[in-house]
């Protein structure tokens, strides 16, 4: 089952209250969720998700634990207007928990693992047209050799892409582990020997398939419109490009203008109504228990008034 990475440091960071009104935009197996009905008693949390295994899992899990909650099943880039067709216009806390869930790679059919062989589909919510297949068999050279630059920080980005081009004309390329086979035959032996070389391109890949990064962008903007004072966001992320847009995000709306840094007090109308915490890393413990958890961070942003 899956395990949620810094639940502790996030739960106390959200500084939940017994009314709070909290919205979970990553209901994944209800690790985060379980955790903060337990804290609301009076208040309401809405989770969002668009994985049927997953939601069905979560309703029964935290119907265990009490009934003030409400699954959205919709991706998180329509907070705001899921949130505003439910009558909600202002939330106490809201928090992402990016990333891939285990049970999603432990099932082998939806191709997320490069470890097991399945059809090339990687898709979050199965009802969505656009599959890793399509990804891998109908984009063009240049288009496949940007997203495993650009969301994979893959370096041998142009070589796999020949390489699959180059075999798709022969045949299509149906499974993960086809895929898998084509990107070790394009990096150096001693590439492939050092890491597994097909993490960064299934991560590419599955990041366009889902729009993951374009939807993360776009939702935790809104979700800072949505907060009320003393309000706090906390984002878990787990690769540089998530944990890039969420501090850049949060520097645009927390960061005081370069001439009053050096000024030791700052009158309170020139001070931002918001403020970035301190970033938080899991400890030794946590990664010697859980290895997905060595690459997490935790951002925490607070309205102040």
């Amino acid at each position: 089952m899956h395990e949620s990475v810094l639940l502790k440091e996030a739960i106390e960071n959200l500084d939940l209250k017994e009314d709070s009104i909290v919205v979970d935009c990553t209901l994944g197996y209800g690790g985060h969720s379980s955790e903060i009905l337990k804290r609301i008693p009076k208040g309401k949390l809405y989770c969002f998700d668009q994985d049927e295994d997953a939601i069905c899992y979560s309703e029964t899990r935290l119907r265990e634990i009490a009934s003030n909650f409400e699954i959205i099943s919709s991706n998180f880039v329509n907070i705001k207007e899921e949130l505003e067709k439910r009558g909600v216009q202002k939330v106490d806390a809201i928090l992402y928990d990016l990333g891939v869930s285990s049970p999603q790679l432990d099932q082998k059919e939806r191709g997320f693992s490069f470890h097991q062989d399945a059809y090339l589909d990687m898709r979050m919510n199965r009802k969505e047209s656009l599959t890793a297949h399509t990804v891998v068999n109908r984009y063009s050279l240049e288009e496949l050799v940007r997203i495993f630059l650009e969301y994979g920080e893959e370096k041998y980005a142009r070589s796999i892409a020949k390489k699959i081009v180059e075999a798709r004309d022969k045949k299509e390329i149906n499974t993960t582990l086809e895929l898998v086979t084509l990107i070790k035959e394009a990096v150096p032996f001693k590439y492939a020997r050092e890491h597994h070389p097909a993490r960064r391109v299934f991560q590419a890949i599955r990041i366009e398939v889902n729009h993951e990064l374009e939807f993360f962008e776009k939702s935790l903007q809104d979700a800072i419109s949505l907060l009320n004072t003393n309000g706090k966001i906390c984002v878990i992320t787990f690769h540089s490009l998530e944990d890039k847009i969420c501090k850049t995000i949060y520097k645009e709306v927390s960061q005081l203008e370069e001439s009053l840094k050096n000024i030791p007090v700052i009158p309170e109308a020139y001070l931002k109504d918001y403020e970035m915490e301190k970033t938080r890393k899991p400890s030794k413990e946590e990664i010697e228990k859980n290895p997905r958890a060595r690459s997490a961070k935790l951002r925490v942003l607070k309205k102040r008034r």
